[in-house]
């Protein structure tokens, strides 16, 4: 089953943006230096995440396509096995 792009995206970039704004504002820069900061660093996080989760998406679906081939050939394999011991015997 594929993963939520959007939501986890999201959550991702809605805790680096508190955090980044909270480091700049222990780091004692004025407010309008951390919001912009935070603003940029929770957009960059949100596009990262959305790619990296977009990947991995890619990789679970090959790999549940490659197990059903698989599945379903093997299952063919021993069906043809079947018929031909069948024949011989």
């Amino acid at each position: 089953m594929p993963l939520h792009v959007r939501s986890i995206a999201v959550s991702i970039a809605v805790v680096c943006f508190f955090g980044l704004g909270f480091i700049c504002w222990i780091s004692g820069l004025s407010p309008f230096i951390c919001c912009k900061r935070a603003l940029i660093g929770a957009a960059i996080t949100y596009i990262a995440t959305s790619l990296a989760v977009k990947a991995i998406n890619v990789i679970l679906t090959t790999a549940m396509i490659t197990s059903r081939v698989n599945r379903h050939s093997s299952k063919a394999q021993l069906k043809q096995k079947d018929k031909a011991n069948d024949i011989k015997g």
